[in-house]
């Protein structure tokens, strides 16, 4: 099967999974304000169907991501029953997790900073026409520009949507540095992907 045909299946299952979700919406209005994020997450998978010039990898990646945020907006990100389905599956035990907190929205965080990484290092390079190495530190820049830019969003979603709106999309979950966790969990996950990517271009070049 042709690298275009294994995108296109790709998208395919994405598109599809994420109609599945949206059917008897558990929190009908808070889900579809998340899937604002799903059609950007979109946007540069269709538009590589046309150009088909990410690597394998990269489009991937970008949809694993929106796998990923796809869950977590069928659930509101704070009511993702992950632990209940690890526990179902027999990965852990039932007493495994002690933490009150949902930490799903953390996960997608720190995926946000690995599994965006390679798009965001591909726009550098094709884009930019910027190096390998000056490619791969402009990808960790746009990471932590991204986590600050959507933190903002969610503040003011605090701003013009009632208290209940506000807290139900943000999940939160009481702590008031729940914006601050996020954007380091995203620098690590980003920081994890420029050093490997790092790794790969000395290897490379010996």
């Amino acid at each position: 099967m042709s690298r275009y045909k294994i995108k296109c299946t790709l998208l395919l299952i994405l598109v599809v999974f994420t109609i599945i979700t949206c059917i008897n919406p558990l929190y009908p209005h808070e889900q579809y304000l998340q899937h604002a994020g799903t059609v950007l997450l979109l946007a540069p998978l269709l538009f590589d169907l046309a150009k088909n010039r990410l690597s394998m990898n990269t489009f991937a990646c970008v949809v694993l991501f929106t796998l990923l945020h796809v869950v977590g907006a069928r659930y509101i990100y704070s009511y993702v029953p992950y632990k209940e389905w690890s526990v179902s599956a027999g990965i852990v035990g039932a007493d495994f997790f002690q933490d009150p907190r949902n930490h799903y929205d953390r996960f997608v965080h720190l995926a946000f900073g690995l599994l965006m990484f390679p798009y965001f290092r591909h726009l550098s390079k094709e884009w930019l026409k910027l190096n390998i190495p000056t490619a791969i530190l402009m990808s960790w820049l746009i990471v932590q520009a991204g986590s600050m830019i959507y933190e903002l969003f969610e503040w003011l979603i605090t701003v013009f949507l009632s208290s209940e709106e506000a807290d139900c999309y943000n999940g939160q979950q009481g702590d008031m540095w729940d914006a601050q966790k996020d954007m380091a969990l995203a620098m690590i996950g980003s920081t994890v992907a420029a050093i490997w990517n790092l790794a790969i271009y000395k290897i490379s070049r010996k």
